[in-house]
């Protein structure tokens, strides 16, 4: 799978107030984000940040995972259920959120795993073999079998029904 790994990095997640920021500090720490769960993570920062009676907390960076989890204010409640999904996993629901323009909270692993085609190093192997597993190529004459424009073949058709981000293809209509 052809995807940025984000996982090169063990997720984690700079954390300091907002009342801090705006005196001019940026006192705050890196917080990793494995290991924990939302609540977790939350009574961590708030525990950082125990010098402030009511802490406003702002998330100043991030790392080790995607910048659609991300604000300064918050962080995404699906990015839990992400960091528990394997390397593939992953890279699946990144590729099923870019492909069709979502968000991961209007999405789920699940959705994307049943709209999963596989991966491919082109749209054109995935055109060639779509089209030998479920038509008779043998019915083309060997002539033109060798002429055949896949990348025709999968803008001209197969686009309309699948989709396709860094190598994974999805069927469009999930």
């Amino acid at each position: 799978m052809k995807t940025q790994n984000c996982t090169e990095v063990s997720p984690a997640v700079y954390v300091g107030t907002f009342a801090k920021y705006n005196s001019g500090s940026l006192k705050g720490a890196w917080i990793k984000l494995e290991g924990h769960t939302a609540q977790s993570f939350m009574e961590a920062c708030l525990e950082l940040h125990k010098d402030e009676s009511d802490p406003e907390l702002m998330f100043q960076d991030f790392e080790g995972f995607p910048r659609a989890f991300y604000s300064e204010s918050s962080l995404s409640s699906s990015l839990w259920e992400w960091l528990d999904c394997n390397d593939s996993d992953q890279a699946i629901w990144e590729s099923f959120v870019e492909c069709f323009g979502y968000s991961f909270e209007e999405t789920t692993l699940s959705q994307a795993l049943d709209a999963y085609v596989g991966d491919y190093d082109s749209p054109e192997d995935f055109a060639e073999e779509y089209i030998s597993e479920n038509y008779d190529l043998n019915a083309i004459p060997s002539f033109l079998g060798a002429c055949i424009d896949w990348r025709a073949v999968w803008n001209s058709a197969l686009r309309f029904d699948f989709c396709e981000h860094n190598g994974c293809i999805f069927y469009s209509n999930h």
